[in-house]
């Protein structure tokens, strides 16, 4: 019996961890009509997963990367396939109500705060998915990943 037993514990653990690892490598699917119910989810995220998240979903027209950095600071550098929403713009928020909010975004800036602060303005008017860079592009350089100018 406690053969038994282990072999079952072993069984269910590895299970969990195969579908704890296969989650981090799917492409994000989103379900219009579900998304349209639900409330925002923001999820933290660290540079590394952004990454296999962006490398995942390259050819997803359902996937955009925000980068919440004045222009300048864009042109200096950023995540390939970026777009730029200057936080500090006063057009900011009108720019954010006019993305399709049925679609999954990554949002960084420089050290998260911005960034942060844009995913929780993006809960209001009712986005679906939303993923911050917690530490910005400076920890996604710390770590070495690629950045375009």
């Amino acid at each position: 019996m406690k053969k038994k037993t282990l072999a079952t514990l072993l069984l269910s653990v590895s299970l969990i961890l195969a579908l704890v690892s296969a989650e981090g490598c799917a492409p994000i699917e989103t379900d219009t009509a579900e998304q349209e119910t639900q409330t925002p989810i923001i999820k933290n995220t660290t540079p590394g997963r952004a990454l296999t998240l962006i490398q995942n979903n390259r050819d997803n027209p359902d996937f955009i990367i925000i980068d919440v950095r004045t222009p300048k600071e864009f042109a200096q550098e950023h995540i390939e396939g970026a777009i730029n929403l200057d936080y500090y713009s006063a057009a900011f928020r009108e720019q954010l109500n006019e993305l399709d909010k049925n679609k999954t975004y990554i949002v960084y800036c420089r050290t998260g705060r911005r960034s942060k602060a844009a995913a929780d303005l993006m809960k209001e008017p009712g986005f679906g998915q939303i993923y911050n860079i917690s530490d910005g592009i400076n920890d996604w350089k710390k770590e070495g990943l690629p950045t375009v100018k």
